[in-house]
Parts: C-alpha cells; sequence; structure tokens
C-alpha cells in the first residue's frame, strides 16, 4: 500500500468514526454512567467487534451478506433487539447520588462493557456489506492481502479508538454536572431515546440489490 494511498484511506476512517452512530451512542452511554476509565471499556469491545468485520470482509464472507438475504436479515434483527435490550436497560438505570469523592455509580467486570461494546459492532450487517464496498478500492491486487488487510485494520482501530475515547471523555465530563437524580434520570432516558431511534434506523436498512 503507497503512502498516498494509506492517507486517502486514513482520511475515510477519520469521516467513517466521527459520523455518529450505535458505537458512538454506546460511548456516550458508557462515559456517563461509568466515568472514562471504566466507560473506554466499551470502546475496546467496539473495535473487537471491527476488527471481526474486516475479518470477514478479508475471508469473503462479506459477500455472502451482500448476496444473502436470509443471513443479513437474521444478523440485522439480532443487531435491533440488541440495541433494544440495551435502550430498556438504560431507561431503568437507577439514578445514584453524585458526589465529589464518589461521582462514578459502580459497575462489575469489564468484560461485561466489552462484550456490550462488541455486540453492538458485530451486529450490524450494514457495516460489514460497507466495508465490503469500501476497503477494495484501497486495495493494491497486485500485491499480498493480508498485509493490506493488517494495515487497514491497525488504521481503521487507532482512529476509532481515539474518537470513541473523545466520545466517552465529553459524556464522563457530563457525569460531574449531575447533581440530582432527576437530571440523571432524565439523561438516562434521553441515551435509551438514542438506542431506539439506533435500533428503528437499523430495522429499516434493506441489503442492496445485485
Amino acid at each position: 500500500m503507497s503512502m498516498e494511498t494509506w492517507l486517502a484511506f486514513l482520511v475515510a476512517c477519520w469521516i467513517i468514526s466521527l459520523s455518529p452512530g450505535a458505537g458512538a451512542i454506546a460511548s456516550l452511554s458508557s462515559g456517563l454512567n461509568y466515568g472514562f476509565g471504566r466507560g473506554y471499556w466499551t470502546a475496546i469491545g467496539l473495535q473487537l467487534g471491527l476488527l471481526l468485520q474486516i475479518g470477514v470482509v478479508a475471508a469473503g464472507v462479506g459477500a455472502l451478506l451482500a448476496t444473502s438475504e436470509m443471513a443479513f436479515r437474521l444478523i440485522k434483527w439480532f443487531g435491533v433487539a440488541y440495541l433494544l435490550f440495551l435502550a430498556y436497560r438504560q431507561w431503568r438505570s437507577v439514578p445514584v447520588e453524585m458526589t465529589t469523592e464518589a461521582g462514578i455509580r459502580p459497575i462489575g467486570k469489564p468484560l461485561a462493557l466489552v462484550f456490550r461494546g462488541f455486540l453492538v459492532n458485530a451486529s450490524n450487517p450494514k457495516a460489514v456489506v460497507f466495508m465490503l464496498a469500501v476497503l477494495p478500492q484501497f486495495l493494491d491486487p497486485a500485491a499480498p492481502m493480508a498485509g493490506q488487510y493488517l494495515i487497514m485494520a491497525a488504521t481503521m482501530i487507532a482512529v476509532d479508538l481515539i474518537v470513541m475515547a473523545g466520545y466517552t471523555g465529553l459524556a464522563s465530563r457530563v457525569l460531574r454536572l449531575l447533581s440530582s437524580p432527576r437530571q440523571q434520570r432524565m439523561l438516562n432516558r434521553i441515551f435509551a431515546g438514542l438506542f431506539g431511534g439506533a435500533a428503528a434506523l437499523l430495522a429499516t436498512v434493506r441489503r442492496a440489490s445485485v
């Protein structure tokens, strides 16, 4: 991969990562609820899901999602159901007393947030089909494919980690301003609505006709 091609791909990665989506909502939600240090585990999970998507495209399985209506629908509706589950959990989240000494609500193992982030990205077939259309544009057919996919995966993950750190950090700052259960409840319901909106958008996605 030439430097010019990589720079063009780098710009594309920033545009893709900065675009609001379910991953950004998940990062904002985790930063709001758990602060940056703990909430950032969701971003790690998002990258594992992203890595899986790239691997699916590199293995050629992405072509199956692009051509098989059944495979596309199965993954899509799983993603819709999971986003609605996150909306429900956020809506029912119990406000806690915020103090200067303990301004972050307790959480279990970080693996729970990693798994949550992973499922958000892994259950989005639109992203796989999108990458199937975008990634080959930056590939050099004359060069080994594996090395090029590794470079693209490392670039996308590095950029997305930076962007999701921004989203998580922004929300964790907001956390410090929450002084009453009423304010927390309002924000929880706003994020529940955002997760529900993301689920509704995913439900309208159709496989591109071929």
